[in-house]
């Protein structure tokens, strides 16, 4: 069965809960063992000490290491990137820090595209180096030849490259980058390719099928899809999850049970939902690309770039529910005069709500990257990214325009009253 009928049971027996429909909340921290012997084996097989054999379930222990409903929901995980497994964090940053940690040794390098996530371009700009794991960047849409480079002169400076680490499409520029043309650099090297998939989520794009070896996602985002809840999850084969499972159990940075089961009710109306976010952000996408206020909209959809274009149709099924747009002649104070005009839409970071959001990543989402190495990625104090959700397209759209229109409102008015 298809993955969207699948997210509605797969994974959990009723019979095992009174007959519920749905898996109730597994708020415990601790399960009581049947007896030493299982107690032994259980801990034995977490910590790594004696091989499991995976047809035989883990075994409950203490919520820090496994739950119930965090099972359930990496066993359904599973299914829309057809990973082996995955791990649940308890944000999106928790999985990529976590995920990092376990898979990149001290005097090892981690090469990653740019522009990334605010808080991931602060990991990797700042806290990493500071602990002894080199980092290295390359621009979002940079060929794999060029990043291939980067790799051989890490080497020779004998700091081997274990991770490239990508975001694609880019935040906030929409930039796509080669997940396969990576990926083959990345092995050649001997390095992993890890993707952050938040974006466009798997319904979209499925970063294993051209060759990634980790996918990440932030979670809150469409996963969970409706602003109530913080999660991240990795996914992979189950020799390279269970080696970052491992560093999640001692570093603490798995998801709550509640938070899961969130996440297990957001997954059932998961296609419909982003689906949803698609249609609207390609019409909207199509009505901001004619506004005369309007300089440039950043959306996969309308590519004007032929090599993007050719990456878009071999790795991508759709263009998504996010996008970025440019404002015409036009600096930080009148992208606030729009932020400070929309109505319906909300003024807030995040993103894959059922809720259209709006922010300006140059002083919100990325304020973190310094002015000029902004404008090198492409992120200008007239950039706005957007969020599309599911409202009707045409009430977004009379958002959009209203607070338009009132981007150099003030400065029209003083000319006329002189």
């Amino acid at each position: 069965m298809r993955p969207e009928s699948l997210m509605m049971s797969y994974g959990y027996v009723p019979e095992w809960s009174e007959g519920a429909i749905k898996p109730p909340v597994f708020q415990t921290s601790t399960f009581v063992f049947r007896s030493a012997e299982e107690g032994k084996e259980f801990f034995a097989w977490a910590y790594g000490l004696k091989e499991r054999d995976p047809g035989t379930p883990m075994g409950l222990i203490y919520s820090r290491l496994n739950n119930p409903d965090l099972e359930i929901l990496e066993t359904r995980l599973n299914l829309w990137d057809e990973a082996e497994e995955s791990a649940v964090f308890s944000s999106g940053m928790a999985a990529i820090s976590t995920s990092l940690l376990a898979l990149v040794p001290i005097g090892h390098a981690v090469v990653f595209s740019r522009p990334i996530y605010g808080g991931t371009d602060l990991l990797l700009e700042t806290i990493l180096p500071e602990r002894g794991i080199v980092t290295r960047e390359f621009k979002a849409g940079t060929e794999p030849t060029e990043v291939e480079k980067i790799c051989r002169e890490l080497k020779e400076a004998g700091t081997p490259c274990k991770v490239i680490l990508i975001e694609t499409p880019a935040n906030p520029t929409m930039k796509l980058s080669d997940i396969e043309g990576l990926a083959e650099v990345a092995h050649r090297y001997d390095a992993l390719l890890a993707v952050d998939n938040t974006f466009l989520g798997p319904l979209f794009q499925q970063p294993l099928k051209h060759g990634a070896d980790l996918v990440l996602y932030s979670a809150t985002k469409y996963l969970g899809g409706h602003s109530d809840l913080v999660a991240g999850v990795a996914l992979g084969s189950c020799e390279l999850v269970c080696q970052v499972k491992l560093y999640r159990t001692i570093l603490g940075t798995m998801l709550d049970p509640h938070s899961a089961w969130l996440l297990l009710r957001s997954l059932e109306t998961a296609k419909l939902r982003i689906t949803c976010s698609c249609k609207n952000a390609t019409q909207i996408a199509s009505w901001l690309a004619k506004h005369p206020k309007v300089a440039k909209v950043h959306f996969p959809g309308l590519l004007t770039d032929e090599r993007q274009q050719e990456i878009y149709d071999h790795q991508c099924t759709g263009p998504g529910g996010m996008l970025a747009f440019e404002l015409a002649d036009a600096g930080e104070k009148e992208a606030f005069q729009f932020l400070n005009a929309v109505k319906l839409i909300k003024l807030a970071v995040s993103l894959g709500g059922t809720e259209s959001l709006v922010e300006h990543p140059a002083t919100m989402t990325h304020a973190d990257v310094p002015p000029d190495e902004q404008e090198a990625i492409g992120i200008t104090p007239a950039l706005i990214r957007l969020s599309v959700g599911i409202e009707h397209p045409d009430d977004i759209i009379n958002c959009l325009d209203y607070a338009l229109d009132q981007v150099g409102a003030e400065a029209e008015v003083t000319t006329s009253e002189k």
